[in-house]
């Protein structure tokens, strides 16, 4: 069996302990990793982990379970896949992150894996999705921690919440069943759904904003039945680096509180051309947060009069 070993590094100007906590806090990794869609923890314990991970490889969404080692004396996380995804037979590797200064510091991937019965076809294409994921890890990690400091503004969270008096179930289905947004939805006007395999969810749709303009996205979506539906938008709007969100659905006394919840990213590049020459941050954040909320709560309103008249 021909196992490969690589390695990739980049320095950051953030001081080690920061870069690590990054790494460490999986829930972190979908705002970080371009590639990665969502992160779920199977179990923790002290200094372990088991973790399921939901990521692209050279454009196909794929999934795995990881064991992870945890060591914040050494700056160092261990990781080893469970079970792999085609091509891969195995994967594993190590997170060294190496303090330079008190603010700089050196962080190695290192990345060893097999092919499915040692396939060159199969081992070429995990060379080209290890490299490309790694370099872009890397790279977003770099940006993403060097930013952490001075992004209070331009990275923020919030949410909207409906109480339905209905089934967890009848809602998430309605949320879960995009491939009919478009009959359902008035600001909907055109939907690409796929689902590769159950629970991975690719939809591409065509939303139609308050000013009547439409705007193209794509996003991959990780279902969890009946409770929780996440997602990351690939495809971004102009105004945003980032979106991701959860939807989820808890069951309350008389029914179920549906909740969409947003992490978003600015893109300050295109605020101008957006929004005019006088726009600040703040305009910015708070025509993405209107907009957003408003097919948030259009969602969850047309999921509650589905949901309520199912009863």
């Amino acid at each position: 069996m021909t196992t490969r070993q690589v390695e990739h590094e980049i320095t950051a100007e953030a001081p080690a302990a920061t870069v690590y906590r990054l790494i460490a806090e999986v829930e972190n990794w979908p705002r970080i990793f371009p590639p990665t869609l969502y992160v779920d923890h199977l179990e923790r314990g002290a200094g372990e982990e088991r973790i399921r991970i939901w990521a692209t490889a050279n454009g196909e969404a794929k999934s795995w379970t990881s064991r992870r080692t945890l060591d914040p004396d050494h700056l160092r996380i261990t990781f080893r896949q469970e079970v792999s995804a085609p091509p891969v037979a195995a994967m594993g590797g190590t997170w060294i992150i190496e303090p330079l200064s008190d603010t700089r510091s050196r962080i190695r991937l290192l990345h060893d894996y097999r092919a499915v019965d040692d396939d060159p076809d199969g081992l070429r294409w995990i060379d080209e999705a290890v490299d490309r994921n790694s370099r872009s890890e890397l790279a977003a990690l770099k940006e993403n921690v060097e930013l952490a400091h001075g992004a209070g503004d331009i990275a923020f969270s919030f949410e909207d919440t409906v109480h339905i008096a209905g089934s967890a179930k009848d809602v998430y289905d309605f949320v879960n069943d995009a491939h009919l947004w478009q009959e359902r939805l008035p600001h909907v006007a055109r939907v690409r759904f796929e689902e590769p395999t159950p629970g991975l969810q690719v939809l591409e749709m065509d939303t139609r904003a308050k000013d009547g303009s439409t705007h193209t996205t794509k996003s991959y979506r990780v279902a969890f039945p009946h409770h929780r539906i996440a997602y990351k938008q690939v495809t971004l709007p102009a105004l945003m680096t980032l979106h991701t969100g959860i939807w989820t659905f808890t069951e309350q006394e008389g029914g179920v509180a549906a909740t969409s919840q947003h992490t978003v990213v600015l893109n300050t590049g295109n605020i101008a051309k957006v929004l005019g020459p006088e726009a600040t941050v703040a305009d910015a954040r708070a025509y993405v947060q209107g907009a957003l909320s408003t097919n948030s709560r259009a969602t969850l309103n047309h999921a509650k009069d589905y949901a309520e008249n199912r009863r």
